[in-house]
């Protein structure tokens, strides 16, 4: 009987190992993610646009990124806007076209720093 309550103790040990090790994973693949993301934005937005959770955008006309609304990023349509050339109303603004990749990466860094919905 206690060897049968010894393995099942092990069971549940590697279970909690595997899972804590692929979570730990998987938190350090979506940092990286976020981290590419944030490179891309530097390189293409920063210009005008606050890319980071803090500071004014240089061009006071421009949107700080961590005040995008959530249902923008969430939008099913987000992505692929951003694949076929994400444009704006803004004459100024270029054209920015991202292959997929690139494009769930900017998304996964765009919405690690919004700001937290304010109340009604």
């Amino acid at each position: 009987m206690r060897q049968n309550g010894g393995k099942t103790a092990m069971k549940r040990f590697l279970l909690i190992l595997t899972i804590g090790l692929l979570w730990n994973a998987f938190a350090h693949a979506r940092a990286e993610e976020q981290r590419r993301g944030k490179d891309m934005l530097q390189k293409l937005c920063a210009g005008c646009h606050a890319i980071g959770r803090t500071g004014a955008s240089p061009n006071r006309l421009a949107p700080p990124f961590r005040s995008f609304s959530e249902t923008k990023l969430y939008d099913s349509d987000f992505l692929q806007r951003l694949q076929d050339g994400y444009s704006s109303i803004h004459p100024s603004m270029p054209t920015f076209r991202f292959n997929k990749e690139d494009a769930e990466e900017v998304v996964s860094y765009l919405k690690s720093i919004q700001e937290p919905s304010k109340p009604k």
